[in-house]
């Protein structure tokens, strides 16, 4: 992945937010600059107290508006005249006034014969649905939109004793099976891959932005193989191929595949798939990094080993220190980041805000999420916001009373298994700053006295 230069970090900032564009710092924050934030409010949870009572405050305060506001006193337009009838759109729109939250692209990431990325707007985002017009995409040669009469979908064995009866499905025939729905988030493997060294970008939705959650509907992929005699004792491996021009194989061990959570899928928020995420099939592959969630899937073949394809021998593999690459590293670790208030973003004014944001776990629920004002000195423990579904995006909230002095927002979340998020400097101690792919580590968003918010890395 290549790294933005400063007038890339200033492209993104400006489309992310042109009524003010702020450059990105690259800032390394020590444990003085720490302390100093914090200097003076150790007594965490009495702040903490004091931002719940503010929600009273805030309630008489937007009791007490203007007098003389024309927008409340006087008839509106829209409250005297006709509204347009319901076949002026016949596929539902969002309003124009939000045309600003979109997906981005990153300008400081090669695109070439297809290959390019678009990261999804966090930081507009409120419960843990993302609408499929918004899901991030990662094309490695491009989407295509492919005849569903047209697409075939295979499974095969390795060779003859993995598989008794190798199958050809059409959609329609995939679709006579009893499907299942299940609510999941899919993370590319590169997602914050751009932290890992010392690039700062500036906004949530480009440090993170490379994820997405929704409701799938398919076949267990558990359910196919059976249909076609799979020899559960012999399988170890499947492999998924995708029928874009990349080819796109990935392994995927037969356990996953034999807990009846991996899907293939056709349907995705109560619709079908869109283009761009895989129509008519794809992949679902619960808590595993998203190129495994093969898009376009054509064929599963089952065997006894891993393939080593090139998707996974020379791509989404990890750099060690030493030299050793890590490879098979699927599973993503448990993960969180606050959306709001985030980079880009600006506080207006002193008073009670609250604190929102996501966590997930490719292992199963998230147990808890802990929150920090002051760079990880004291921690505050958030509401986790229901449903708090396995291998699925999880919200959280907390209360928090700014007094207009400098801060450090950070979240740190725990899963069911009692895998705790780690800091950078835990990380990069196991794992370096070379890699790109599975940085789970904790976000840092730096609140100075103007109310602005920038990426900040504290070490």
């Amino acid at each position: 992945m290549q790294r933005g230069s400063d007038t890339d970090l200033e492209a993104m900032a400006k489309a992310a937010n042109p009524a003010r564009i702020r450059k990105a710092p690259e800032n390394f924050l020590g444990a003085d600059e720490i302390a100093a934030v914090s200097n003076g409010r150790r007594d965490f949870l009495r702040g903490a107290f004091a931002a719940a009572a503010a929600l009273g405050a805030g309630a008489a305060a937007a009791e007490e508006s203007p007098k003389g506001d024309e927008m409340i006193l006087k008839p509106q337009t829209w409250a005297t005249t006709l509204g347009q009838p319901v076949a002026a759109t016949p596929y539902g729109m969002p309003s124009k006034y939000e045309g600003g939250l979109i997906r981005r692209q990153s300008p400081g990431l090669t695109q070439v014969a297809g290959a390019s990325v678009s990261f999804m707007p966090l930081q507009g985002m409120f419960g843990i649905i993302t609408p499929s017009g918004l899901h991030f995409e990662r094309h490695h040669q491009g989407w295509y939109d492919i005849d569903p009469n047209k697409h075939r979908f295979m499974i095969n064995g390795s060779t003859p004793e993995f598989v008794k009866k190798a199958k050809v499905y059409t959609l329609d025939d995939l679709m006579r099976f009893p499907s299942v729905s299940r609510m999941h988030f899919i993370e590319c493997g590169a997602n914050t891959g751009m932290e890992w060294g010392n690039v700062a970008v500036p906004t949530v939705q480009y440090t993170h932005g490379m994820i997405s959650c929704s409701e799938y509907t398919g076949i267990p992929l558990r359910t196919l193989l059976e249909d076609c005699g799979v020899d559960w004792k012999k399988a170890k491996f499947v492999l998924a191929e995708g029928g874009d021009g990349s080819a796109m194989t990935r392994t995927i061990p037969i356990e996953l595949v034999a807990s009846g959570e991996v899907i293939v899928a056709y349907g995705m928020n109560g619709e079908m798939l869109r283009p761009e995420n895989g129509y008519p099939l794809r992949l679902v592959v619960p808590g595993v990094q998203g190129v495994s969630w093969v898009k376009w899937l054509r064929r599963i073949e089952v065997g006894d080993k891993p393939y080593a394809t090139k998707d996974e021998a020379v791509h989404y593999i990890d750099l060690m220190p030493d030299g050793q690459h890590r490879q098979y590293t699927s599973i993503q670790e448990a993960k969180s980041v606050i959306t709001s208030p985030s980079g880009g973003q600006t506080l207006l004014e002193k008073g009670f805000y609250n604190i929102t944001g996501l966590a997930w776990s490719g292992r199963g629920k998230i147990a808890r999420v802990d929150v920090s004002f002051d760079g990880g000195i004291n921690w505050v423990e958030a509401k986790l916001q229901t449903p708090v579904l396995s291998k699925c995006l999880t919200r959280f909230n907390v209360p928090w009373n700014w007094d207009g002095k400098p801060a450090i927002l950070q979240s740190r979340a725990t899963d069911e298994t009692g895998y705790v998020q780690p800091g950078y400097r835990m990380l990069r101690e196991v794992r370096g700053t070379r890699s790109i792919y599975h940085n789970n580590a904790i976000q840092s968003w730096k609140v100075v006295e103007s109310g602005d918010v920038g990426n900040v890395q504290v070490l």
